[in-house]
């Protein structure tokens, strides 16, 4: 894999705060960095991660990228502490979390490289890209419910499609986390590398996605897409629209504070 072919400069992109930016031959890494937090996906992160994105589209010398985190996370969920003081009316008036799925219609290939944490958000974050690549560490899961919540990002709706329904079932409604491995035994993940390899495979494979033909790779990814998306927006909007329900839950309150907290949750069951 070669090394960074261009700086920055050169590239008219200059690193944000919570996303680092690099270039490999004509692919964009984009590694996300908010280690105090292990990645929890912010407003903040989230807005620099579009905007990379955006850069990454209108760059004609960029052919595919790669979305990375840290060995101990990719991301290990949303940001608890933004959310927890959120109002019902608040999610539903913002729809604060729509801007996520910018990731999802990127018309460029894109690559996750997974090590460690990725689990709410992270996950479902990681199944808005193309191709999910996992480190020997990668956790995944759905644990939403033991805060009082469900998955509002497609959760519900990409993981099934993933995995179908009883695997999708299981892991939202008992908050199960998974290994790498068995990631890939039931078709979440594509391959499981060593933690040390992982980076460099999803390089490659990116960097051998980037020069084949641009036209042609948006046209596989297109029509893939039409396959496994002529559902999913309506069942993301219906997904999004419970999600945002539960936001008028005496017991999503209690299950961010106590996570927020560091002590168990106790519903109430309203």
């Amino acid at each position: 894999m070669s090394a960074v072919s261009s700086s920055k400069a050169e590239q008219g992109m200059i690193n944000e705060e919570l996303i680092q930016v690099e270039f490999h031959d004509r692919v964009m890494l984009l590694r996300l960095s908010r280690p105090a937090a292990l990645n929890a996906l912010c407003k903040k992160l989230i807005q620099q991660l579009n905007a990379a994105l955006d850069q990454a589209e209108n760059d004609s010398r960029i052919g595919a990228i790669v979305v990375t985190g840290s060995e101990k996370a990719f991301a290990a969920g949303a940001d608890i502490v933004e959310m927890r003081h959120l109002t019902f009316s608040d999610v539903t008036d913002k729809d604060f979390i729509h801007p996520w799925e910018r990731l999802a219609q990127c018309e460029k290939p894109v690559l996750a490289a997974v090590s460690g944490y990725a689990l709410g958000g992270g996950c479902e974050l990681a199944m808005m890209c193309d191709i999910i690549y996992a480190g020997e560490s990668a956790k995944f899961g759905q644990p939403e419910i033991t805060i009082g919540t469900m998955p509002g990002a497609g959760g519900t709706q990409r993981l099934t499609q993933l995995i179908g329904k009883t695997k999708a079932m299981e892991m939202c409604l008992t908050g199960r986390i998974i290994q790498a491995k068995e990631a890939e035994q039931i078709g979440l993940v594509s391959r499981v590398y060593p933690d040390a390899d992982l980076l460099k495979e999803t390089l490659a494979a990116a960097t051998k996605i980037a020069h084949f033909s641009a036209p042609v790779v948006r046209m596989i990814k297109e029509a893939i897409r039409h396959t496994t998306e002529t559902e999913l927006v309506g069942g993301i909007r219906f997904e999004r629209r419970l999600f945002q329900s539960t936001f008028a839950l005496e017991d999503r309150q209690e299950g961010m504070a106590a996570f927020a907290e560091k002590r168990p949750a106790t519903f109430k069951h309203r």
